[in-house]
């Protein structure tokens, strides 16, 4: 594997499962692959899970990290081609790639949406732009579009605690004060079309995700409704991708409760909203597997890491 930037560059889902496992089981197995080796984590935007246990699963495979807040802390990239550069920006992707390439045996990326231009958005111009320009593998921390860090690690977590051969799992929408991005839905939705699950979305009117993402995937507006039954619900909000990164539907009434919640096991990315997207009697409750689904975010991003070391 030269690059990890989508779900669909898993090639069997069962198999990276069961290998995070024997990782988790044994973390430090591995300590000498990454000897003498050096990966770059750059963060266009802000990251607590996914910088650490990035970091992490580096450090457990014997690789040097070295981290660095682009935004802030280097010149304005410009992503352009043919650009007069006369303005904000004051180095080209084409020169930082290459440049960062010969710091790093591996570069990793996060980058948001701008959430206002959705063909812009698509088009993933830094995770794209890094593939093209950098001469060692890339590594997708977050993109526009995508988050398939966070979408191997619910994988993971869902086959520890599943207790019968084929749960009902649920993605469910849930209210939130700022607009956010499809990312992590949709690297969800992709991760559990490669399970064997019996897997169900519910949102809004307005709410549906991208079409060819979700594709044959049942989409109900009956919130109730999808979780008869259900083993895990799944909670995130998201912006509209009809009316692209707009808020439509606030009400309240999509927020997880304790009822509604019966007897599945609920699941969040993190962070999330305490009384907003779910009540703390949720949270509180050992139905709650957000923290040991926020601990396997390590081993996610160690099997990467790992597969990319072994083919290089």
């Amino acid at each position: 594997m030269k690059h990890y930037t989508s779900i669909n560059d898993i090639d069997n889902i069962q198999s990276w499962i069961e290998d995070a496992k024997a990782l988790k089981a044994n973390p430090l197995k591995h300590i000498d692959l990454g000897k003498h080796k050096t990966i770059g984590l750059l963060f266009f935007n802000s990251s607590l899970r996914t910088r650490l246990s990035t970091q992490k699963a580096a450090l457990n495979l014997g690789m040097n990290p070295i981290v660095m807040n682009v935004s802030g802390d280097a010149w304005g990239i410009e992503f352009g081609d043919g650009t007069i550069m006369n303005g904000n920006t004051a180095e080209h992707i084409k020169e930082a790639a290459a440049v960062v390439s010969q710091y790093c045996d591996i570069i990793a990326v996060r980058a948001f949406p701008t959430l206002t231009d959705k063909a812009f958005d698509e088009s993933e111009q830094v995770i794209n732009a890094f593939m093209k320009y950098a001469s060692v593998p890339i590594v997708n921390m977050e993109s526009a579009t995508g988050h398939p860090l966070q979408g191997l690690t619910d994988a993971i977590t869902i086959s520890e605690y599943a207790k019968k051969s084929r749960p009902k799992v649920v993605l469910s929408w849930a209210p939130h004060v700022k607009a956010l991005p499809h990312a992590v839905a949709n690297s969800f939705v992709q991760a559990m079309q490669k399970m064997d699950v019996e897997f169900v979305i519910t949102n809004p009117e307005g709410y549906n995700l991208n079409p060819e993402i979700t594709a044959n995937t049942p989409i109900t507006h009956n919130q109730n409704e999808a979780f008869k039954d259900a083993d895990f619900i799944y909670v995130k909000n998201w912006s509209s991708y009809q009316d692209y990164g707009k808020i439509m539907n606030t009400d309240p009434n999509w927020m997880i409760t304790k009822e509604k919640l019966g007897d599945a096991k609920f699941m969040h990315c993190l962070p999330v909203r305490r009384n907003v997207i779910v009540e703390d009697a949720v949270l509180d409750s050992d139905s709650s597997i957000v923290i040991q689904q926020a601990n396997n975010r390590t081993y996610a991003a160690q099997l990467v890491l790992k597969k990319i070391l072994e083919n290089g």
